[in-house]
């Protein structure tokens, strides 16, 4: 069994869990426009921006990218159910219910 050490810093790694999620959801959301064929932007910026579904399963499925950041384990909860109206709705919305577990498993006050 491996347990993973609670990080040293009490302070949430927004940064790079945003990273994470943004990066993991860009990358799966202009897959599935190649894949289904329909035209997304090319610009991260941009694509983060448009108007896309964004699948709360795909969501629940990048959650797995931020869990070595983080240090545990993420609940399927910090994703809304029936997904989002984009990329930075998601994120926006999912870090904020991570940062909230962060504090909970941490014993960090808002």
């Amino acid at each position: 069994m491996t347990l993973v050490k609670a990080p040293a810093k009490t302070a949430f790694p927004i940064a790079a869990a945003k990273k994470a999620l943004t990066d993991g959801l860009l990358d799966a959301i202009a897959s599935e426009a190649a894949i289904k064929g329909y035209a997304v932007p090319s610009k991260p910026a941009e694509l983060a921006k448009a108007a896309v579904h964004v699948d709360s399963l795909l969501t629940v499925d990048i959650l797995c990218a931020v869990e070595p950041i983080i240090g545990f384990e993420l609940p399927q909860h910090v994703v809304k159910t029936g997904g989002y109206s984009s990329i930075e709705a998601a994120v926006t919305h999912v870090l904020a219910k991570i940062e909230r577990e962060w504090n909970k498993k941490y014993g960090v006050k808002p």
